[in-house]
């Protein structure tokens, strides 16, 4: 007999211009799926939900087919349990650092491992550089310029084949502490 585990689906590029999501739908949209517990945090596209499914795949498939069939546009979902998170976070080196004004700490989630040294270590301009990789998770300073941020997650999706969307480090933090309450 397997065991419901928690998860948290970090969804890629919601209530961004058009791409109107609520929260209640949402919610209701993954309750429809079986999924237990369903639960959001913030408008940005967190959900955390039980499930005893084991197959990632399957899972991500069957959450991305169901946000598309309510939403009327893809929503990309990268799916990770709270240990996977928790081990995430704690090998980031953002853990004891306080970022300067003009800089930002983010993970960078990815559907697929990623390769250490195969990223670029930084942007040609600057504007970010990856600090470490665990998993398909990695850790990201972002560079203000202008007072704005340039996301590497296409550079990884482009380099690695994978879907990838990034959380700030604080945010993360917080995602994990409300999923495991």
């Amino acid at each position: 007999m397997t065991t419901e585990q928690t998860h948290i689906a970090f969804l890629r590029a919601v209530n961004v211009g058009a791409r109107k999501v609520e929260m209640a739908r949402l919610r209701e949209t993954l309750s429809g799926l079986g999924l237990g517990a369903v639960r959001t945090y913030i408008a940005s596209g967190n959900a955390f939900f039980t499930t005893a499914e084991t197959d990632r795949v399957r899972l991500t498939a069957s959450i991305e087919a169901a946000l598309a069939k309510t939403f009327g546009f893809d929503i990309p979902a990268i799916v990770r349990t709270v240990p996977e998170l928790r081990a995430e976070l704690a090998a980031s080196p953002f853990t004891d650092l306080r970022p300067a004004p003009d800089e930002r700490f983010s993970l960078v989630f990815a559907s697929g491992p990623l390769a250490h040294g195969t990223l670029p270590p930084r942007s040609p301009r600057g504007d970010w550089e990856v600090l470490d990789v665990c998993g398909g998770t990695a850790s990201v300073r972002w560079r203000l310029r202008g007072g704005r941020t340039v996301n590497p997650a296409p550079v990884i999706e482009k380099t690695f084949g994978v879907t990838a969307t990034a959380r700030f480090f604080h945010t993360t933090q917080k995602i994990l502490a409300v999923a495991e309450s």
